[in-house]
């Protein structure tokens, strides 16, 4: 009971410092959202008078109270969950537009978070299991070789060859252009077909971590009294690489794993950015260029609650599949 006492209050204390960093944060970035308006009036062509600016500080409801002030309505309005409007989306409210982008964001930094976590810890096991064989190198080597790719650059690569080059998938967006969302089959083919390449981008980039994790786990499982007893009973190797080695060395991965779905909602910036896909990823990218705060401040405090809670339930989980845990706490 006191480990959960002292992580509720570690919780607390690490969700008010990052509330706080969210709101600071966005006003240190140089430029304003009235800035960033006045700017692409300028690039049009369009003069810039002292009316026009008023006209854009009140469309875009600047504020113009102290700090301190703008701190406790931001406060306010989290409690209230009201984020005002989006300047980048004046039509639109700022738990519309992060509505609109969350699932698309979840669907698929989600589904190929799992794929890539379930892949690589089995190929990890492999890789333990048959360490300073050819398995284990062939394993290892491709790891490493995929590992390698930066995301935007093997984005690139597969937007030339599989979409440009050979037209097998869409080049951008999450769904064809005058399509309006809805849960048809027609629109759900739509929807795969858009998410492929930005899928195989993360799965690929993502798989070699849980590889190297996963192998270097087993390897060092491999070494402890209770594996070498199974082996000398005579155990069958699949029940004493599955069930006594690999289940031990699956713990730090598990948490690893944890992590990743918290991070999951933040989704992958410069990946949908690079696809046009319509995730909270792109979305953040859109805030940050139009120095949108309302929208950058929901979202950063939506990406950072998801972290926080994730965090605090994988200690939990951990404490019930490593009771030791507990003891050194």
């Amino acid at each position: 009971m006191r480990y959960v006492s002292r992580k509720v209050v570690l919780f607390i204390i690490t969700l008010w410092a990052a509330i706080t960093l969210n709101f600071v944060l966005p006003r240190l970035m140089p430029g304003s959202p009235v800035d960033a308006a006045l700017g692409k009036l300028a690039s049009a062509g369009v003069p810039i008078t002292n009316a026009e600016k008023a006209a854009i500080e009140a469309q875009l409801g600047a504020p113009h109270t102290s700090l301190f002030v703008q701190y406790g309505d931001y406060l306010k309005n989290i409690v209230t969950l009201r984020f005002g409007t989006s300047y980048s989306f004046p039509s639109e409210t700022v738990a519309q537009a992060i509505g609109k982008a969350l699932p698309w964001t979840v669907a698929l930094v989600g589904v190929t978070t799992v794929f890539a976590f379930v892949i690589g810890t089995l190929l990890g096991v492999y890789a333990g299991w048959h360490r300073g064989k050819l398995g284990d190198s062939s394993v290892t080597i491709g790891a490493t070789f995929f590992g390698a790719f930066p995301p935007f650059w093997l984005g690139l690569l597969l937007l030339y060859w599989l979409s440009f080059k050979y037209g097998w998938f869409p080049i951008k967006g999450g769904y064809n252009p005058g399509t309006i969302p809805n849960w048809s089959l027609s629109f759900l083919g739509d929807a795969v077909d858009h998410s492929v390449l930005p899928a195989l981008t993360l799965a690929i980039t993502a798989l070699s971590g849980w590889v190297f994790g996963m192998r270097n786990n087993m390897i060092n499982t491999l070494g402890e009294d209770f594996v070498t007893f199974a082996e000398a009973n005579g155990l069958r190797t699949r029940t004493v690489a599955l069930l006594y080695a690999a289940r031990n060395a699956l713990l730090p991965n598990v948490t690893a794993f944890g992590l990743s779905l918290g991070a999951v909602v933040g989704g992958a910036v410069l990946v949908e950015g690079l696809f046009s896909y319509p995730g909270v990823g792109n979305l953040l990218y859109i805030a940050v260029t139009n120095h949108d705060f309302p929208l950058m401040q929901a979202l950063f405090l939506v990406i950072t609650l998801s972290m926080l809670v994730t965090i605090f339930i994988v200690d939990l989980l951990y404490v019930r599949l490593d009771p030791r845990v507990r003891s050194t706490a």
